[in-house]
């Protein structure tokens, strides 16, 4: 979060709306580009008393790169950044209706005699996300959008947003690099490992560096690593996981 005033003010927004109104809220990120690591919420209508509320139409599942840019040209969708905000008593109540199997296990936990009977209640719970266990599936529920320079980090691009980058736009974390005629590349080692990375005349790549493996991929596919790690386990190579 770059701007932590923002992201404060927002959240204060939010909590008036589910303390006032009753509201299940969702903070969705102003999209800062066609990012197809995120799910989006599409906006509908203004909804409420507090300023800037607006319905979820639905939510969108990861789209792929041309879906995703559409849905940052037309400004009508926004990040799902899985941030909500609402009443207890109300998410209770939603649980009990959506997801009675869990909602029993947390009334359970509730009357456990002590932590370690809580934690083995917490255990058997089914592993449901609040998203899949509830927000997708109702009715009503509100956003908020933010923009404050959120990010989750999940992916190769996302550290590059928020890295400081040279005059040619390399952004470098951890050990030693060297660039020569390179631009827009991220290069990333373990901290105090041995070594150099070096590149010339490349661009707008991501190279990291461990121990025991090296990761070369273009910076605009870098949310496509999934599919070497999907191979690495055809390959049964676990270790490099």
């Amino acid at each position: 979060v770059a701007d932590g005033e923002a992201f404060r003010a927002a959240l204060a927004r939010a909590a008036a709306a589910a303390r006032d109104e009753d509201r299940v809220m969702t903070l969705g990120v102003v999209p800062r580009w066609a990012e197809t690591g995120y799910g989006y919420l599409e906006l509908g209508e203004p909804a409420g008393e507090v300023a800037g509320v607006r319905r979820v139409r639905r939510f969108v599942e990861k789209p792929d790169p041309e879906r995703a840019a559409g849905f940052v040209a037309s400004g009508g969708y926004l990040w799902n950044a899985g941030i909500f905000v609402f009443r207890g008593a109300t998410l209770l109540a939603h649980l009990a209706r959506l997801a009675p199997e869990l909602a029993r296990g947390l009334e359970a936990m509730a009357g456990a005699s002590s932590p370690e009977a809580a934690d083995e209640l917490y255990a058997g719970l089914p592993a449901l996300s609040i998203d899949y266990a509830v927000m997708e599936k109702l009715d009503g529920i509100s956003t908020l959008p933010l923009d404050c320079g959120w990010s989750d980090l999940g992916s190769w691009e996302a550290l590059y947003e928020v890295l400081a980058a040279d005059a040619q736009g390399n952004a470098a974390h951890g050990g030693e690099t060297l660039t020569v005629d390179a631009r827009g590349n991220l290069l990333v080692s373990d901290p105090g490992a041995p070594g150099v990375i070096a590149v010339l005349g490349v661009s707008d790549l991501v190279v990291v560096r461990t121990g025991d493996a090296v990761l070369v991929l273009p910076r605009a596919r870098s949310q496509e690593v999934r599919r070497l790690v999907d191979e690495l386990k055809v390959r049964e190579r676990k270790e490099l996981l």
